[in-house]
């Protein structure tokens, strides 16, 4: 694994006010499945409370979750990723992505969502500062 996704995702904590305040009627909890890793991000009030490592959870409980290859997150997450990796919905329309039980928080929050799962972009950018000089 070229990466921990607990840590990744804890990029998500670091929502900007104006995302925060978009999101501010998002009460769920999502399931990331990154294929060997996988975690439960909780969303409260626009923000993110925890994150936890499904894997070491007995039952995870989520409302709906997103499954993709860890090498497609890895593309996803990248600072300028790629055409076909730059978007959630990119990743289903070429199938990589899944999206899996109750959708109706995500479709009815989309913007939000992927707002919040591109936040990892930022980090990664942050800590390679030879792709930010391009």
């Amino acid at each position: 694994m070229s990466f921990t996704l607990t840590d990744r995702l804890d990029a998500l904590r670091n929502a900007d006010d104006p995302l925060v305040a978009q999101g501010r009627l998002v009460r769920t909890t999502m399931l990331v499945d990154a294929g060997d890793q996988a975690a439960i991000v909780t969303i409260s009030g626009g923000g993110v409370t925890a994150i936890r490592d499904a894997r070491r959870l007995v039952m995870p409980s989520w409302t709906f979750a997103l499954r993709a290859p860890e090498q497609e997150w890895e593309q996803f997450w990248e600072p300028a990723p790629r055409p076909g990796h730059h978007d959630l919905f990119a990743l289903l329309r070429r199938k990589q992505l899944r999206l899996e039980g109750d959708i109706y928080p995500f479709m009815s929050n989309l913007l939000y969502f992927k707002a919040l799962l591109a936040l990892p972009r930022t980090a990664s950018a942050a800590a390679t500062p030879a792709a930010v000089a391009r």
